[in-house]
Formats: C-alpha cells, structure tokens, sequence
C-alpha cells in the first residue's frame, strides 16, 4: 500500500503529530503547543499537508485525543469535544477541523489510545484484557480487551469514581471543578500541587505525599481488577515517574485486595502485575497510529 498514516495525540498542553509508513516505523513527527483551537488546528494541517509531500499522500488518521469526547462512530457529534475544562474547546469537533484533509478518521480518547499502545507494543502485549491509567494534569483509564478499547454509552471516566476521603488526615477540599474530591481531584498533578505547593519529583521529602497518593491509587487499582479482572494494570503519565510511586502502590494496592483474588497473575508483591507504560512518553502516538491502522473502534454495547 502505497502513502502514508497519519496520528495525532491530542492533549491539553501539547499535540504531537507524526506520519508513518503503512507498515513500519514512525517517519517523521513534531510537537505542537496547544493553543486555542483555530491557531492550532492551522499548524497541525500545515504539518501533514508537507509531511504529504514529503512521504506521500495520507491514507488515513488517527486522534487520541483528551476529552470528554463523543467516540461513538454512530453519533452526529462523533470526534466533537464535550464539556471539557479546556478552556475554548468545548464543542470543538476533530472531523470539521481535520475535514480539509480528505481522509478517514479514527478517533477515540488519549487514555484509550495509550493503552492500545501499551497493549500492541508495549507492557501490555500477551495480554487479552488490560488497563492503562494515566495520572497527569488528569486522570483516566483506559480498558482495552482481545485488542479493542471498551465503551459503553460514553468513555469511561474512571479520574471521577469517589474514594474514600478522610479530611482529619488530609484537609485538602480537592480540586475537581465538578466533583471536588474525586480521584481525580484529589491524586492529580494539578491536585498535588495545589495541596503541596509543588509536584512530587521536585518534594525535599516526598515520603508523606507519595503514601497519601498511592492510597488514591490504589482505590482505584483494586476497583479495577475487581470490575474488569484485567491481566495487568499499567500506570503511566507525568506524576507516575516520581521515584518510589509504584512500588507504594504495588504494596497499598496488595493491601486492600486482602488475598480475595487467588490468581498466579497476582503474585506476592504485585511487581508484573502493576507496571509502568513499556513505550513511555511514545503510548500514546503510538496508539493512535494503531486506531488508524487497524481501524479500531471502541466495542460498545447497544446505545
């Protein structure tokens, strides 16, 4: 097959954007800042209009994209952002925006898209069912099982579940503009700033902190294996880097399970049942290249 792929990872800071070969390796890719939507969405068709003339035409793209998102293919408002924190944003819709390009889209969120990645090529692969967490300016989750992500009416939102919040030992109200103290209000970059003034990796004493995150986290890791019974959780995104995280996590998680999930994959210790994303900052360009490819869409029950 002759021409080119093309992906976007899509987030609320930066988007990355990258050709490839129908069958091979990443070509050619770059960064762009993410800006209000039409000074960005500019750069981005300026990049796969030359990145065309350079490797040949586009056959096809792929977004992964932060949301929330409409990611049902059946919608009118398929690709379009909903009521997303993002200022200027909402309402934005990937397929007017990308239509001047004149190829098929394939779009699901960023968190599905990493976890795709994970599972095609990266922590994840031999996996039939496998969770990828993200914990950065947000936090999510996604689920992918025999190669495709899982939806349902919507994507999940798993940065929003409540856990459990004793405000005598840790005060912090929580940072959520919806929820207050979600998980996601609570456990994000943006959450562990507001409470500590700084983020984890730059702490004299990250101790404290990172015990009272790894509980978050662990709520969460332990809801999923209980719901979903994945082969492996992966935990990837910028607060997830900082040193002694996951092993705290590992041992909260291990904690709350008490011994109920009697499987050899569960082995003392949780080390290769809990992992960091294989593909690191590359999960998630790497997914949506793999949406694009495969022309995977999320299996859904009906609407």
């Amino acid at each position: 097959m002759n021409g080119t792929f093309g992906a976007i990872e899509a987030g609320g800071t930066k988007f990355v954007v990258a050709v490839a070969s129908a069958g091979g390796p990443i070509l050619e890719r770059a960064r762009i800042e993410t800006g209000q939507p039409g000074p960005t969405f500019e750069q981005v068709l300026g990049f796969f209009r030359e990145a065309g003339r350079r490797h040949g035409p586009l056959l096809g793209l792929g977004v992964a994209s932060f949301g929330p998102l409409e990611t049902d293919p059946r919608s009118a408002d398929y690709g379009r952002l909903l009521a997303t924190p993002k200022q200027g944003w909402e309402g934005v819709s990937y397929r007017e925006a990308l239509a001047p390009l004149g190829v098929p889209l394939v779009i699901d969120t960023d968190v599905n898209g990493a976890a795709l990645g994970e599972w095609s090529e990266g922590a994840g692969q031999g996996c039939e069912t496998l969770a990828y967490t993200t914990v950065g300016t947000g936090i999510g989750t996604g689920i992918i099982h025999a190669g495709r992500p899982l939806a349902g009416i919507r994507h999940y939102e798993a940065g929003h579940i409540r856990v459990p919040h004793d405000p005598a030992t840790d005060p912090f109200a929580g940072l959520c503009p919806f929820h207050g103290d979600c998980l996601e209000g609570l456990a994000s970059g943006p959450a562990i700033k507001a409470r500590y003034g700084t983020s984890l990796d730059r702490m004299a004493d990250p101790d404290p902190a990172i015990e009272t995150i790894s509980r978050y986290l662990a709520d969460l890791a332990v809801a999923l294996v209980l719901l979903h019974a994945p082969d492996r959780l992966i935990f990837g995104g910028g607060v997830m880097k900082t040193t002694g995280l996951i092993e705290v996590l590992r041992k909260r998680t291990e904690e709350r399970l008490g011994g109920y999930i009697n499987h050899r994959k569960l082995a003392p210790g949780l080390q290769s049942y809990i992992c960091l994303p294989g593909l690191c900052d590359d999960a998630g360009i790497t997914g949506a290249l793999a949406l694009v490819r495969r022309g995977v869409a999320p299996s859904r029950g009906p609407s």
